[in-house]
């Protein structure tokens, strides 16, 4: 399973210095929590992410703020990729193990 979409990099105002995300729209978040999955810290889900020519292992977390999930960019990808605040970020993430 791999899911495509395209959201928004924000900065979680908590940490401003060093935390930047991007949500996991609504109806990819709905397939995500759906998936069968032994218990993990925080709800967190292991997942390979692609933006642009990047690739990394991480975790999405679920967020009631965010009414989704929420995936965390490092700075080495954010630099690698140019992505600024608020830039539109084309997303292409596979839960492991699927």
């Amino acid at each position: 399973m791999r899911l495509t979409f395209s959201a928004p990099l924000w900065q979680w105002q908590v940490r401003a210095d060093s935390w930047w995300f991007v949500t996991v729209p609504p109806e990819e978040s709905d397939t995500l929590a759906e998936l069968p999955r032994p218990p993990r810290g925080f709800g967190s889900i292991k997942v390979t992410v692609t933006v642009g020519a990047t690739t990394w292992s991480t975790s999405v977390f679920p967020s009631d703020e965010q009414r989704g999930y929420v995936l965390p960019m490092k700075k080495a990808v954010r630099v690698a990729e140019g992505l600024e605040p608020g830039a539109t970020v084309r997303v292409t993430l596979k839960p492991v193990g699927l």
